[in-house]
């Protein structure tokens, strides 16, 4: 296979529908809530007494608001970490909510979480832990994979539409001694029979762990990746096996490059993989008292925010409930500093005012015109002809305008295309360099020191087969608007 050829055949690359409505999502949130809550513990030894669990003021409807606050579109429950407890009254284990003093043991926190999600408008997702330190079959591979679907089938079959089935890799030895060996395939296919919409991430076919949990992110996020990817985070030998902090902050626990062309053109079999970054608000991913003052500061959520959603990835981030079954105050501050910080540098497109012209170097036909960049349809885009791998296009705001952020959007339902670009201003006579990038994806947010200008032009200098941009936005953040 010649290179061209090659670059051709990654460019046509896509990704599923299912793949599409999650990517749009862009920011969800993890709750990380069990016995661990009540015992200070990060992670549980299956032994716990689930007399412990009793939380006083539980709100599921609290968590929801905390969610939308903040800007984000969904929630993902632990609904059994490797404790075994289960959030559920499972028919499969006595290991569970069923034997706690919560609600007399009536209660079903998943049910609860489920619906107060369905009535917020925000999207649901389960969390289920592979690895189960309380169940004795767990180590006997075929009898534990049984268990383990089982109640799959429970959270897939009891709580309506499920948006994300989350696994992680994390694999010790069972009772027995032995190494439980995960049924991966049974696993998504009872996922696939149950939830044919729902995204299995992580440990999964659909969404790539981005390689760490201390939220950095990629240069070069790429969607399209070598086949081999998938199978990264089942290996048993790489699974996390021990509650280790520094496993959590790791930052290069992956290679730096997975999708250039360098990388590509050495593999037959390519993929959509896409990335998801993930990490919590809190130096834990379960509440503890001493962390209270620890909670991420606003510059750093939107700097996590702006290189993993503006970095063509996701960002989950996760909020944990403490004793009270309450997001704490000081979290629910910070996430609605991050909503009202995003929802204010996002509000006014300064390129979406009727007046506004644009330009580009070339375009296929006229369904494609540059245009498109400006309308709010994302199923439409500006492309030039196929096999033209280098374009410009000028935006004129007929006025100067300040300005700190440019987003990007690719149409990723055709492939991502864009390996390098250049962002520049008009000023006096010349054009300036504003910003340079790589990867362009699902959206990218350029982010610079504030600039004033009438004039933009946006030069894509490599590309896979032809570019292809569905919208372009420029923006003036609230920090650009206090300099």
């Amino acid at each position: 296979m010649n290179q061209a050829h090659g670059i051709k055949s990654a460019a046509s690359v896509s990704p599923s529908e299912r793949q599409l409505r999650w990517q749009a999502l862009e920011f969800y949130a993890f709750i990380h809530f069990t016995v661990n809550t009540f015992t200070d513990q990060e992670w549980g030894l299956g032994n716990e007494d689930p007399a412990i669990f009793d939380p006083t003021e539980l709100s599921a409807d609290q968590w929801v608001e905390a969610c939308k606050s903040a800007g984000m579109k969904g929630l993902i429950l632990t609904c059994k970490h490797h404790d075994g407890f289960c959030l559920w009254p499972s028919k499969y284990t006595d290991h569970t909510i069923a034997a706690s003093p919560w609600k007399n043991g009536s209660g079903d926190l998943v049910q609860e979480v489920a619906e107060a999600c369905r009535k917020g408008g925000i999207q649901f997702g389960v969390y289920l832990s592979p690895w189960d330190r309380h169940e004795a079959s767990y180590g006997d591979s075929e009898r534990y994979n049984e268990f383990f679907k089982n109640q799959l089938r429970e959270l897939l079959t009891n709580y309506g539409d499920i948006f994300c089935v989350w696994f992680d890799g994390a694999c010790g030895e069972g009772p027995n001694g032995k190494r439980q060996v995960y049924d991966w395939d049974g696993y998504y296919a009872v996922i696939r029979e149950l939830q044919p919409n729902a995204v299995i991430s992580v440990c999964g076919p659909d969404v790539r762990w981005c390689g760490n949990e201390a939220g950095h992110t990629r240069a070069s996020e790429w969607s399209v990746v070598p086949a081999h990817l998938q199978d990264n985070e089942k290996i048993q030998e790489q699974s996390q096996q021990a509650d280790d902090r520094e496993f959590a902050t790791r930052i290069n626990s992956q290679e730096s490059d997975l999708g250039s062309r360098e990388i590509v053109k050495q593999y037959d079999q390519l993929i959509w993989y896409p990335a998801e970054v993930n990490t919590s608000i809190r130096p834990g991913w379960f509440y503890h008292e001493s962390e209270d003052d620890q909670v991420k500061s606003l510059e750093e959520l939107l700097g996590i925010y702006n290189g993993s959603v503006g970095g063509n990835a996701t960002f989950l981030l996760n909020l944990p409930p403490d004793k009270r079954g309450l997001v704490h105050e000081n979290d629910i501050e910070r996430l609605q500093q991050l909503g009202d910080a995003l929802r204010s540098t996002f509000a006014h497109n300064l390129a979406a005012q009727p007046k506004v012209e644009i330009q580009a170097s070339e375009t296929k036909e006229a369904a494609h015109a540059a245009s498109q960049l400006l309308n709010d349809d994302l199923d439409t885009f500006w492309c030039p002809r196929e096999g033209t791998e280098q374009a410009w296009i000028e935006v004129d705001l007929q006025e100067e305008q300040r300005f700190d952020r440019i987003v990007l959007k690719e149409h990723i339902r055709t492939g991502q295309r864009v390996e390098r670009f250049q962002l520049e201003y008009f000023e006096g006579n010349d054009w300036k360099s504003l910003y340079e990038g790589t990867i362009v994806g699902y959206k990218r947010i350029c982010c610079f020191e504030p600039v004033t200008a009438r004039k933009i032009r946006l030069t894509i200098q490599e590309s896979r087969w032809c570019p292809t941009l569905s919208w372009l936005g420029v923006y003036l953040s609230n920090q650009g608007e206090a300099v």
